[in-house]
Order: C-alpha cells, then structure tokens, then sequence
C-alpha cells in the first residue's frame, strides 16, 4: 500500500509539472503566464475553463494584421442607457431614473460609464465608471466584457449595477452590423417621474410681473467692436473769444451710444478734459429741465387698490403705458456728413468721418456723397526764415549753425554717405580726370593735371604730374576740399554751391579758384562707375544718348546711313573710332559732348576678349604677403589636403574662400575672388595646389612688375596716360539698328 501510493503521488506530481510547463515560459529572460488557454492536469480542461476559439467570426484572409491598438486607435463605441436608482429617504420619489452614456474603447475593450450633467439636479454627475477592463458578472467573473456583449435594447450589469442599453450612434451601428451582430429595435427612454412633475409645476407658474421683453444680445453679437467716428466742430459763440471747438463723435453700433471727445489744439489754454460728453444714448430734443428721479423709467407700475384697503397695496404692470415720457434718441441714420446735432443745447456740425464710416452708410443706406463740409482756418502764411550774410569768418557751415540755435554745434558731417562710398579693397571709390589749363601761355597750354573726385566727401583734389624738360616743378596743385563753383557772391545769406561728381565729364569746362580746367580723358574705373550708376549720370547713361542721337538723326536717316557706309568702303561692318567720332560730331552739330560720344562708342565698340594677366594678379598678391610677413604655406596646403576627403586635388569655391579667411589671408577680398576664379575648373572646383604654389613667394617668387603688361583698372597711380587696349574699333550696324530699326 506504501509502495503504491508514493508511485500515484510521484505521477501527479510529474503531471502538475507538466501543467506548470505548459503554462508558463520565458519571454526576454523574464518568466511570464503564456499558455492560460492550454488544458489542465492529464491535458483535460480545469474546472470553469472553456477553449477559446482560434480565430473571430471572419476567414483569417480578411482584415488588417495590425494590432489592435493600431486598427482600432481612437475608435469608440457609444451607447444611451440608463439605471433605476433606489431613493429610500424621500418622500416624494421612490425611484430616480438616470441617464448615461456607455463608451467601449475598441482599442483595448475598456469601458466607461459617463453621466451628463444636469443643472439642479442635486446629483454629483460625471463620470460614474472610470475606464477600464470591467468583468462579467458572477459565475463569468474570470472574464471581461468584449464587443459580442453589447446590443441595443439589451441589460448589461456592470459591478452590480443594471444597465439598459436604449439606442447607440450611427457609427456603432455600421461598426456591430460589419461585426455580424443583428441589431434591436431601438427603445425608449423613460423620464424620470420626480424631474417630470417638477418641470410641470415651473410650466403652470405665471410670473407675477409680464416684463417685456428687449433683446439687445443679438445687437450687441453683430456689431460688437464697430464704431462710427465723424469729425465735428462746435461754435461756441457765447464764449469770450468765440471759440471753435474741434471735436470727434464716436457712435457705438452695438448699443447706439454716443460719445464725444474734444480735440485740444497745443498752447490753447484750455485743460485737457477726457471726454467731452460721456458715453450714453444722446436724447434729438433736450427737454427744458432736468427730470426727477423715476420720471424716466422703461415700465409704468400701476396702484389698483390705492389707499383703499388699509396700507396694502396691488401693483400692476401698465401695458399701454399711461404716462410715460417717450424720448427719442439719435441713431445712426440721423448722422450725415454736413447734418447738425443738439448735444444738450448745443449745435454740433458733423463735417467728415473716417473710411469705415463711409463704406457702412454706402452699404447700408447707399448713400456715395461725402464731400467734407470745410471748417478748419487756413492756416497762417509760415514766416520765412532768414538768415544774416557770410561774414567771411570759418566755413559757411560752421557759420550758419552759430544762427540754428542758442548753443552752436559743428556741422554735421554725412556719416551714412562716407561709409557707403569709402574705399572697399579694390573699389577706390575716387573719379580721376585729365585735364589741361585753358589758357594764351603756350607754356601753360602742355601742362597735364589728373583732377580726382572723392565720392566719399564730394572733395577735390588736383595734381600735376612730372614732365621732363619743361621747367614746371609737377607735384600737388590744389589741396583737396570742396570747391565752390564760380559766379557766386562771397558774403549772402543762402549756402554756396560746390562742384559735384555731375559737373565732372569728359569735355566739361570747370573753373578752380580762378583756373580754368578742360577735361579730356578719364580712367577707366571713371568710366565704368559712371555707366554703372547711369541713374545719377546722365552723360553715361545710353538710353538717354540714344534718345538725343535718334531725336537729332531720325529726319535724316537715309543720308546718316549713307555716311557710314562711305566711312566702310571695305564693307568690314566696322569703323575706327576717329571715323566714328567725326561722323557723330558731324551729324549732331556739336548736340553731343565728348563723354556721350565716348560713351556711345564703348558701348558699340569691338573689344578683344583679353584675360587678366595671371603673373600680374599673383604678382599683386605676393606683394601683398610679403609685406605682412605671411609664411604659412605648408599649413595651408596640409588644411586643403585635409578637408579634400576624395583626394581628387579640387575643392568648391566656397570652401577654399572660407580656408583662406580661417587662415586671415591678408588679400583684399575682390583679389582673393578674382584669383579662386582663375584656378577654377569647368566644374566650378578650385585647383588648390596650383593656388597655393602662385601664392608661395618663397618658393616661386614672381618678379614684382616687370610682368605687367596691362595696368589693373583700378590702380590708383593714374598717370593720365591712355590705356594701351583703348576703343579703336566700332560696330556701327548694330547702332544704326539701335536708332532706325531692323530692316526688312
């Protein structure tokens, strides 16, 4: 008997093993319940344990293999239900009906039970069953309630609570139909018996007193925020001094209010008060006096018993209104431009409004005139200010702001013109001419003078270079400041005149203190700035020259082409400059001068397209290293190398301009661009070792300038030479079709 029941305990204990196997397992190193579903003890089901079905109602084929909580992610299921609720304590009801809303969270099957508020209704109402995962009732307490537990017109019980499921939404409905669930016909909800006899008591009480009824809300919603604005004046003529008052009428469209601020002009000597009428509605007729208290009242109340019985009274509202003062009062269709207003005894004249005032009255009533009526004084003639004469003491500015105030202050100098128009690296920003003295002396007549115009300051300077065997000592002629132009008279009261960077052009003839000046040629950096800012110099700007040359050559075209074909007699379509220059002084007569002619023909001239001289440029460049003592090539090199991960030998233009800037180049920026251009390649790569090797001036120094063939058009050292690729050369074909159109 031992022997037997130790082998039946050793065999139970083997199956509950088993069973515990089955049961539990490993999920990420941490044991975990995975088989609840799997049978008992000897592979037969646990008492109360039901299989679970493998798979829903639809084939395994159709449906989304997404999670729940993914397919079904802010989808809810509503319900309308109510519950009997017991009332022990009262009298008056024995029961109470509540009603509530019943949501199932597809998502995760949790369900939550909310009642909506009810105002006086005595109840702490809300959410009466948190959300979560509620279970069946007893004996299915093991389980939870799923979507197959729910219906219309069905009782759920929900922690021992009877639901009754009246009605759900249309997307619960086509959700449960899709779910193969036949649904009920909807039910009705019973009213709660106490709130029903309450509601017909508050439906049979008559108020004591039938108020009338003023809707002002609606008014109040529409027009909230618009006001009316009409500028007005006031003629006080009972004041002392017969004023005229400036005033600003505000009509509040939400409750046709009126308000009325009074414009105080400046030293007027009047206090400046807030507002001129309170805000409030404007009576059209002001009554002779003041009312009395309770005069003016929106309901008449009538006396019906009056002193008959005893001291007690029965009051009555009076419909008809006997006695009652009527008041009118002013609203928007009674204000119009030029219309006259009684604001308590005074006559107020409405003379203009603002745009909105304007497009509501031309919506609204249609009205399209609004000519202002005119009531503002012209104002007093302004005295002109004079100022006493130059006294020939200092500068004229420096004089006239001893006159501006009690206190002298310096002339205030264009701070904002100076920065703008001071030298950037290669951009001098200084206009250079040259010039010859007109004059009998033949010796004075050979003299050359190199006239400079520094935009920065409007000054100017001139300098007479060296020639050789002239007997003339060249250097510096005129300090460089402004310079007044002639014909001025020295002591008056208006500033001087000075010369500006317009006067200035090529065949202009300026006076300098008493000298006078022919300007016969300019640099090159002249000649573009001035084509570039065309705007401010008219004789550089080609669309105005061609507009004189067509203007003067268009009545006789056929002769103008006929000239310049006798100029072409190789018929090459090009003419030399000197050709060019005699034809258009022929047929304008003298109408152009000599900067348009130069003007024109640099615009049709044809140029050699000639590169910039890279030995000259590096050459510059060198210079420039040297002087500030720059050495550290073979960092640079190693900072290219680095950053070339592709070890192909180029790097973006960008990138080598950042390097360069790291390493603080000392190059002026405009050179440092102009040479990243030359070692480009065709896409746009800078070759960086030929770069770094024309820079080494240690290695491979470039003879300063015996290279230069070219002189760099902004070199400052002007000598007034002419450049050695000077216009030799024009298209005149492409002018005539400028001025007289293609022909056919």
């Amino acid at each position: 008997f031992f022997l037997s029941s130790l082998s039946y305990f050793f065999s139970q204990l083997g199956k509950e093993k088993f069973h515990k196997s089955q049961l539990w397992g490993y999920c990420n190193n941490v044991a975990m319940l995975v088989g609840e579903d799997k049978p008992g003890i000897g592979g037969e089901p646990l008492p109360g344990q039901k299989p679970k079905p493998k798979h829903s109602v639809f084939p395994r084929e159709i449906g989304s293999d997404a999670p729940a909580w993914v397919a079904f992610d802010k989808q809810v299921l509503s319900f309308d239900a109510y519950f009997e609720e017991e009332v022990p304590d009262k009298n008056q009801e024995l029961y109470r009906i509540r009603h509530c809303k019943i949501y199932f969270y597809l998502e995760d099957d949790t369900i939550q039970v909310v009642e909506p508020q009810v105002k006086n209704s005595g109840i702490t109402q809300g959410t009466i069953v948190r959300r979560h995962r509620i279970p069946l009732p007893p004996p299915n307490e093991d389980q939870f309630y799923t979507v197959d537990h729910f219906n219309i017109n069905i009782e759920v019980i929900l922690y021992a609570r009877r639901y009754r499921i009246v009605d759900c939404d249309e997307f619960t409905k086509n959700f449960l139909r899709k779910m193969g669930v036949r649904l009920n016909p909807p039910a009705c909800r019973p009213d709660d018996p106490y709130t029903k006899e309450r509601q017909k008591i508050v439906d049979n009480m008559k108020p004591l007193r039938p108020y009338e009824r003023l809707d002002t809300l609606r008014q109040f919603l529409e027009y909230d925020g618009h006001v009316l604005r009409f500028f007005c004046v006031w003629d006080d003529q009972e004041s002392m001094f017969h004023d005229t008052r400036e005033l600003v009428l505000h009509y509040y469209l939400s409750d046709d209010t009126i308000e009325i601020k009074e414009i105080v002009p400046v030293n007027s000597g009047r206090d400046a008060v807030p507002l001129f009428l309170r805000r409030d509605k404007l009576p059209k007729y002001a009554p002779p006096g003041l009312f009395q208290p309770g005069t003016i009242t929106s309901r008449t109340v009538l006396n019906v018993f009056g002193g008959l019985v005893g001291n007690k009274g029965r009051y009555i509202l009076d419909n008809r209104k006997t006695g009652a003062v009527h008041q009118e009062f002013y609203k928007d269709c009674d204000l119009a431009i030029g219309a006259v207003i009684n604001v308590w005894g005074r006559k107020i004249i409405l003379c203009d409004c603002d745009e909105f005032t304007k497009e509501y009255y031309r919506t609204k009533y249609g009205i399209t005139d609004f000519t202002p009526v005119p009531y503002k004084a012209p104002p007093p003639p302004e005295i002109e200010r004079k100022f006493p004469p130059y006294t020939g003491f200092g500068s004229e500015e420096d004089s006239l702001c001893s006159c501006l105030g009690l206190l002298p202050k310096p002339p205030q100098k264009d701070f904002k013109k100076f920065m703008e128009k001071d030298r950037k690296g290669l951009e001098s920003n200084i206009l250079r001419f040259l010039a010859k003295l007109i004059t009998d002396n033949p010796i004075d007549k050979e003299r050359k003078f190199i006239i400079s115009y520094f935009l920065s300051d409007d000054t100017i300077s001139v300098f007479e270079p060296m020639q050789r065997n002239t007997g003339i000592l060249g250097g510096k002629f005129l300090e460089r400041g402004r310079i007044k132009k002639p014909g001025q008279e020295l002591f008056k009261s208006e500033p001087s005149e000075y010369f500006k960077a317009q006067n200035l052009f090529v065949g202009a003839r300026v006076c300098f203190h008493g000298h006078n000046f022919l300007l016969v040629d300019a640099d090159e950096y002249a000649f573009n700035y001035m084509e570039k800012h065309a705007n401010e110099f008219s004789m550089a700007d080609i669309s105005v020259i061609l507009k004189k040359l067509k203007a003067v050559a268009e009545p006789c075209s056929r002769e103008v082409k006929q000239m310049f074909a006798a100029a072409d007699p190789d018929h090459t379509k090009v003419i030399e400059y000197d050709s060019f220059r005699n034809l258009i002084v022929n047929i304008t007569n003298g109408a152009l001068s000599e900067h348009e002619i130069m003007t024109l023909g640099r615009c049709y001239s044809l140029r050699d397209d000639s590169e910039m001289d890279v030995h000259f440029l590096l050459a510059v460049a060198q210079e420039q290293l040297k002087k500030k003592s720059f050495e550290n090539f073979g960092q640079l090199s190693a900072v290219f190398v680095y950053n070339d991960h592709e070890k192909c030998g180029v790097l973006p233009h960008e990138t080598c301009r950042t390097i360069c800037k790291s390493f603080r180049l000392p190059l002026a920026d405009d050179l440092l661009q102009a040479l990243l251009n030359i070692f480009e390649d065709g896409h746009e790569k800078v070759e960086y070792k030929k770069l770094v090797d024309g820079l080494n001036w240690r290695e491979n120094q470039i003879p300063a300038f015996q290279t230069i063939k070219v002189p760099l058009k902004y070199e400052d050292d002007w000598s007034g030479q002419l450049p050695s690729l000077p216009v030799k050369r024009i298209k005149y074909l492409t002018l005539l079709e400028d001025l007289f159109g293609k022909e056919e």
